[in-house]
């Protein structure tokens, strides 16, 4: 009798457990699955996958060795782990308030190019805005095993605190041991030398979409010289958040420049990756076709999409409102006039001693990112474009060359306006735009005048892109 009850009971027991352990695998293949999705990339939570299902099965075995842990004690467990997997990945965000999905850059996108890294030696050309999460790409990759054995820095340095126009220094960066190879001053390309150790070269810097910004002119070299030394390149790429602007004259090569180095017009409308393909692709760098290029785009972005960046790309661009503004005023710095270097709000201010309407007035200091400013300590009269939304801004499809007409218009002592070294046709590109705001054209003249050019670029662009 007692015989038959205890086998009764261990029969109930056995039912039970069995019952028991299937509710748990249901809760293992569940979190199993909410681990994939809760990553952009399958292969950014690999390493947490597997450590993950280590302890789940380890819990397994421990359930069904009769610990006696109840469902009520696994499901709060398994909650904590979900938790725990939603927080701790620097790539988990959640979605935005509107409803769109999040955009993914390039560089978190760690499974598409890191297979290409494993075993290699590595050389980056990054600064400060190449980040994963809230952690640098080269600390991302570092602690992965990836042999991080160059860094190649662009103007404003490895770590974006240089002055513009300031020459940057060579140097190492005490957690990985690696060079820290200038490409901003004398030296703009990499060298055969610099190479010579690399086995693969990376591309991840944040750009703003205007011609004259300086790292398209990096990544320029930087293509050249792999193609010639027969190194391959990824390209990570990064939203231009002026993407929806193309605009301005197509450059003349009789201009070409650090600050002009391809025929593109001042807004080209292009991400990094897409520059790539076109610098590639129109065979504008030596031995074009040799050049083994990887471009590694963005998901859920195009042109139209805003965006604001998270790091600023350089000094004197702190704001969205300023990387908004740049390809229309970065004219101005062709004249004598200041945008607002040694302010709290540069590139959204112009002014100049000499103006004669005092309706509004900034005084530049030497501060962070700019030692020694135009009209320093000088009372600069000018105008304020802090009242322009950002909304209206990213709405314009044109750059606002008005606003340069209509101060040159009113300022009193025209001979001393523009640079003497005329600056102003390495960033337009061409002698023609200074000479036809001298002559008093007007801007409707000024844009038929560039209008043929750039729908040629707009036509052939569409080739390259990689977005809507």
């Amino acid at each position: 009798m007692m015989a038959s009850r205890l086998a009764a009971v261990q029969k109930s027991k056995l039912s039970s457990d069995a019952k028991n352990n299937v509710f748990y695998y249901h809760i293992i293949a569940f979190l199993y699955g909410r681990i994939i999705t809760l990553s952009n990339e399958i292969f950014i939570c690999k390493y947490k996958t597997l450590f993950v299902l280590k302890r789940f099965f380890n819990l397994k075995n421990i359930i069904g060795k009769g610990s006696g842990m109840t469902s009520g004690q696994f499901i709060p467990i398994a909650f904590l782990m979900l938790v725990f997997l939603s927080s701790n990945n620097p790539l988990v965000q959640n979605e935005p308030a509107n409803g769109n999905e999040r955009i993914v850059v390039g560089a978190e996108r760690i499974g598409e190019y890191l297979p290409f890294l494993e075993g290699k030696r590595v050389g980056f050309v990054v600064n400060q805005t190449s980040r994963v999460g809230d952690q640098h790409l080269i600390d991302t990759l570092f602690h992965r095993g990836v042999m991080v054995t160059g860094i190649f820095a662009p103007e404003h340095g490895f770590r974006g605190e240089a002055d513009a126009g300031e020459t940057v220094k060579d140097g190492h960066d005490l957690r990985t041991g690696a060079l820290i190879a200038s490409l901003y001053g004398k030296r703009k390309k990499p060298s055969a030398e610099d190479l010579d150790s690399l086995d693969v070269v990376v591309f991840d810097i944040q750009d703003v979409g205007a011609r004259f910004y300086t790292y398209i002119s990096t990544l320029y070299y930087v293509m050249e010289a792999c193609a010639e030394q027969g190194k391959p390149i990824i390209v990570l790429d990064r939203p231009n958040p002026n993407g929806h602007l193309i605009d301005g004259p197509v450059l003349d090569m009789q201009f070409k420049s650090f600050v002009g180095i391809a025929p593109i017009p001042i807004a080209h409308g292009c991400t990094v990756g897409e520059l790539a393909r076109m610098y590639k692709g129109e065979a504008w760098i030596n031995k074009a076709s040799d050049l083994n290029l990887t471009v590694v785009p963005c998901t859920h972005y195009t042109h139209h999409t805003p965006y604001d960046l998270p790091v600023k790309p350089s000094p004197n661009l702190p704001s969205t409102r300023s990387v908004l503004l740049y390809p229309s005023l970065c004219l101005f710095e062709g004249s004598t006039c200041s945008l607002g270097r040694g302010t709290d709000f540069p590139f959204e201010v112009v002014g100049h001693p000499d103006f004669g309407v005092d309706s509004f007035h900034f005084i530049p200091r030497p501060n962070a990112g700019n030692k020694a400013p135009a009209h320093e300590r000088w009372v600069c009269k000018g105008w304020d474009f802090r009242h322009i939304s950002e909304d209206s801004l990213r709405n314009c499809n044109q750059l606002n060359i008005r606003w340069l007409l209509d101060y040159y218009a009113a300022f009193p002592n025209k001979p001393v306006f523009f640079r003497k070294d005329n600056f102003m046709d390495l960033l337009a590109g061409t002698d023609v735009f200074r000479n036809q705001i001298l002559e008093g054209k007007t801007e409707v003249e000024i844009r038929e005048s560039w209008a043929k050019g750039l729908d040629a670029y707009k036509a052939f662009r569409l080739q390259y892109l990689l977005y809507e």
